[in-house]
Order: structure tokens, then sequence, then C-alpha cells
């Protein structure tokens, strides 16, 4: 498994990453300590969750995969060269301190509990899960500014994280859903006081969602703060599973009505293009459109979930795949057919 560096640090992480959000939910703690044994065994060596996990969000489980890792990382033994990366939830949960805001009480209250969840001193990475300000993340357009609204100034959370990484509770912070704005704020606030910048953003990144191109790839490469991609499979339509209204049993689209994003009509004619294209080079739908998201110049590491093994075990094969000159240039022409369909 490639190691890729994180920024500007000495992190070396795997180009594939193992999500987590399924388990306590889709998957119990027995099915996701064999997750972690295959991925490890595999060379995957970075692991990411979140306390909201897992999604679902619901205030009876929130927090149950930082949990289930704490005991998988008890019972195996915490591995030397594990990166483990962890989120603080965004504003929006009033079971989470009545809304989690991204302030110095919020923040360091969220970090001690992870902590104690995982059962470490220190988490590799430590990432903004979402704004904690009037933008736009998880799909939604066409913005519109709210001159009220802009929740806790950038310059006090990056304060909070610097007095975390210089306590040794967290070595280096991410971002997650942010904007081209927001990403380049938290590089400026951060360099001019002389502080830890940002080493990663995580967003969303696949066949069918390209947004991250238009203005974040360029800071991905200029500022070293590489992509983390979720979705890679776009909530798994990218393997081809829900073409022709099919609905697997136990599929995530199947048994939560709430995820549609990647389900519009312009999204189901590009799937079905791609997954006609992996087919004519006799390739596997889900590992196509996994090796064109790890392929890219501006990711650092690609996550990837699964609810069973033979999903895992094929995700984790995509990471060899070379994909031709012809199917990359197959899959431009039809990414300028159907351009992001499901932003």
């Amino acid at each position: 498994m490639e190691r890729r560096t994180l920024g500007n640090t000495d992190i070396k992480v795997s180009s594939i990453c193992l999500g987590t959000m399924t388990w306590g939910e889709q998957n119990t703690q027995d099915e996701a300590f064999t997750q972690l044994d295959m991925a490890m065994d595999y060379g995957v060596n970075f692991i990411d969750t979140a306390e909201m996990y897992p999604v679902p969000p619901k205030a009876e489980t929130y927090t149950a995969t930082e949990t289930i890792i704490g005991n998988w990382l008890k019972q195996r033994g915490h591995h030397k060269d594990l990166i483990l990366a962890s989120k603080i939830c965004g504003p929006g949960f009033d079971y989470m301190d009545g809304g989690r805001l991204m302030t110095p009480e919020h923040i360091e209250k969220a970090v001690e509990g992870s902590l104690k969840r995982l059962g470490v001193e220190s988490i590799d990475l430590y990432q903004l899960h979402w704004p904690d300000r009037n933008t736009n993340f998880f799909g939604k357009l066409g913005y519109e500014h709210l001159n009220d609204f802009d929740g806790t100034p950038i310059e006090e959370t990056i304060d909070a994280l610097e007095a975390l990484i210089k306590a040794g509770k967290i070595r280096q912070y991410g971002l997650s859903n942010e904007t081209p704005w927001g990403a380049m704020e938290h590089l400026r606030i951060s360099r001019n006081k002389g502080m830890n910048p940002p080493v990663s953003i995580q967003n969303p990144y696949n066949l069918l969602n390209r947004t991250f191109e238009v203005g974040l790839a360029e800071i991905a490469h200029r500022e070293n703060l590489g992509l983390l991609a979720y979705s890679p499979l776009a909530f798994g339509t990218l393997s081809g599973k829900y073409l022709n209204n099919a609905k697997p049993k136990g599929a995530r689209i199947t048994l939560y009505e709430r995820f549609q994003r990647y389900n519009s009509t312009e999204s189901r004619k590009a799937i079905e293009a791609y997954v006609n294209l992996a087919k004519e080079h006799h390739l596997d739908p889900a590992q196509m459109a996994l090796a064109y998201v790890t392929g890219r110049s501006f990711v650092t590491t690609n996550i990837i979930g699964a609810t069973n093994l033979t999903q895992l075990e094929s995700n984790l094969r995509s990471s060899s795949l070379d994909l031709s000159t012809g199917v990359l240039e197959s899959i431009e022409a039809i990414h300028k057919r159907f351009p992001n369909p499901a932003p």
C-alpha cells in the first residue's frame, strides 16, 4: 500500500483510509473488528472516525463508533504506525451540548471525550467536521450571505486547536466540508499567528461530484492541503448496484431514504455510463471509480467504507489498479456529458 505525506508533516498515511461511519449502526462491533484486521493486513494504516458516528446520526448512537475502535485497540494492542483521525461535530445537533460549536470549551470537551473512547493519549489528526458558520456544504448550492450568522470566529477555533497540539492531545488538525474561503482563512490566520496550519481537508469527491476541482484543488496543491476524499463511491451508487431501481437488501440507500444526494435523473444517467465504461474494459465499476479518485494528484488518501468483507476486499484491491489512458479519456468524455450531476 502506497504511503503519502500528510500536509507539511512527517506523518505518512496509506493511500486508502478505512472509513468507519457504519460501525454501530449497519455493522456490529465484531464485524468492525474483522474489517479493521483485514484493512491492516492489506497495508492500511489510516483510520477515520468522528464523535458523531455512526450515520445516520442519532442521540442514542453517537460516539458508538469511536468506542468500537477503542475496544479494538485495547484488544489488539495499538499498532505503532497506526494513524487515527477523528472529528468534532459541527453545529446542528441539540443532543450535543445544545448544538456543538467550534468554541474553545466545546473543542476541549469533544477532544477529551474522543481520547477517552479511543483509549489513546493523542489523536493524530483532529478535524472540524463542518464549518461553524452559514455557508455551502453537504450539497447545498446557491450561497446566501447572512451577516449575523458567522458562528465562532475562526481565530478562536485555531487558538483552541493550537493549545491542544501544544498539550500533546492532538498532533495536527484538519478541515472537513470546507469552502475555498474557509480553507484560506484557516491557512492565513494560523500562519500570521505562527501557529500550526491545517494539514488536510476532508470533502466529498467522486465521479458524480468533482466540484473540489473548481476552487479547492489549486489550494490543495499550492498550500499542501491534501484532500482526504470521502464518499468516493457516491453512497455506493457508482458500483451500479442501484441501477434499474434495484434495492439491494441491507444497502444504505435501501435502508435510509435520507440518502438521496446521488439519485437525480442526471446522476443515474452518469452512473450507467460509468458502469458501462468499466464493463467495456473488463473492470469492476466500483474499483474503477475508486482508482480514479486515488489517482488524482491533489488526493492524499481515499476514504473507503464497506458493510461486508467482500465489499471491503474489493475496495482495497482498487489501490493496485492503474487506469489506462483510454479509460481516463473516456471518463473525461462522460464528465463533459454529465458535469457534476450531484454536487
